[in-house]
């Protein structure tokens, strides 16, 4: 096991602008899935960058997935032209950052190539790395359309660590303060600041020893009360549709290479920032239900047997349905899995197969929901959220989380496209 860990995570040839010539602020855009529904933010991220080179030319923000097929081509002959004229290599490197969030506080990470064949997004995944979420596999085509051809890659995933010790990145901080950092900057339209710094040799070859420790028996056993699981060192806290493109760009290639030419391949890997799961600046808050269109005593009857007719091993589990006559507590005595979203997923999943014409949606914040259900007719819940805690030991139990179990932070504090890599 421990002799596989350190090829699982490795330096690569960052790709970077001159910061010197280009400015940090219009080079930086935000994640593609952001800001789905806002067409007027990138309307304003458009006039900001204007001219400027900028990472808006290198990406489809997922709002314009459906005009691919005319920007595809433009956005890979944009990545041409930046391997010529704007980008700079900074070889066998990692990255040690710091992103000063939109709240003010300081979230650190550190960017490096992970290994796809230590990836699996399917359900039952044994892997080091793991999907946190269920992938929706019908949202993996369009992306892989894009990758599929492109000579770069920019990266917004995020990795977690379940790092309690803080033994892995923190170590970090006074090892690249005081040196000259790669970049300096403020992010455009609230995203706060940034600032990396390349990580010295030495620092970089104790990285696979500190991950490796992370997932022995011993730190298995300690951490979740079984060495039995098998292990997971990184759990997609964000982009996992991303990575998930990524792969199976990755396994197109493969079939049709020889065994050694697949192994040595650029698009085996994909840059990614890994942040410790313990990091004071990473948050996770719920994401709450509500249905509409539903008989809502029919709906309250039928959640209320499900939850009493369980026979699980998991703590007891409260839901708040709460409708336009009020608020009720239902109660799953001896749930079947981990959390109360998935215990009620699961219920939902099969209450809006039987009745086709329900609708569900997913809502941020308490005071959102209960304004949508006090609408005749709605139905929403209330549960409390995962703590971070949680994550790793739920995976290892129930295997991915039902989809929109949490969010991580607010839409402007997701990562922003910096570093490029060649994946061909």
């Amino acid at each position: 096991m421990s002799e596989s860990i350190p090829s699982c995570f490795v330096p690569a040839e960052i790709l970077l602008p001159d910061f010197s010539a280009v400015c940090g602020t219009r080079w930086s855009v935000i994640a593609c899935d952001q800001y789905t529904s806002e067409p007027e933010y990138w309307e304003e991220a458009e006039r900001i960058v204007g001219e400027a080179p900028s990472t808006l030319r290198l990406m489809l923000p997922e709002i314009f997935l459906g005009e691919s097929g005319d920007r595809v081509p433009r956005i890979h002959a944009a990545m041409e032209t930046a391997i010529r004229e704007q980008l700079v290599p900074q070889p066998d490197a990692m990255i040690y950052l710091e992103r000063t969030q939109s709240d003010g506080r300081v979230r650190r990470g550190l960017i490096g190539a992970v290994d796809l064949e230590c990836y699996n997004y399917l359900p039952g995944s044994q892997s080091l790395i793991r999907a946190t979420e269920g992938t929706v596999l019908e949202r993996i085509p369009p992306r892989v359309a894009v990758r599929r051809g492109a000579p770069l890659e920019l990266p917004h995933v995020m990795l977690l660590v379940d790092d309690p010790g803080r033994t892995v990145i923190e170590p970090l901080t006074g090892l690249c303060r005081g040196e000259q950092p790669l970049y300096d900057y403020d992010l455009m339209l609230g995203g706060g600041h940034v600032t990396g710094w390349l990580l010295p040799k030495a620092a970089q070859a104790a990285v696979p020893r500190a991950l490796a420790a992370l997932v022995t028996p011993e730190a298995m056993q300690k951490k979740y009360g079984s060495a039995a699981h098998a292990p997971l060192l990184f759990a997609v806290g964000d982009g996992n549709h991303s990575l998930a493109s990524a792969k199976a760009a990755y396994e197109e290639i493969r079939q049709r290479l020889r065994e050694e030419a697949a192994r040595r391949h650029p698009a085996r890997y994909a840059l990614a920032e890994v942040v410790n799961l313990h990091d004071d600046a990473l948050d996770f808050e719920p994401i709450y239900r509500v249905v509409f269109g539903a008989n809502p005593e029919l709906l309250v009857r039928e959640l209320e047997g499900a939850l009493q007719s369980l026979h699980g091993a998991a703590d007891a589990q409260t839901l708040t349905v709460v409708t336009e006559g009020g608020e009720r507590v239902l109660t799953a005595p001896h749930p079947e899995q981990q959390l109360p979203v998935g215990t009620l997923q699961t219920f939902l999943d099969g209450f809006l197969r039987r009745y086709p014409e329900v609708r569900i949606d997913y809502i941020h914040g308490e005071e959102a929901l209960r304004r949508l259900a006090a609408e005749p007719g709605a139905v929403g819940f209330l549960f409390e959220g995962m703590r971070k805690d949680e994550l790793f030991r739920t995976v290892l139990c129930d295997g991915a989380l039902p989809r929109k179990t949490f969010s991580m932070g607010h839409a402007q504090d997701k990562r922003y496209y910096l570093e490029c890599r060649k994946i061909r």
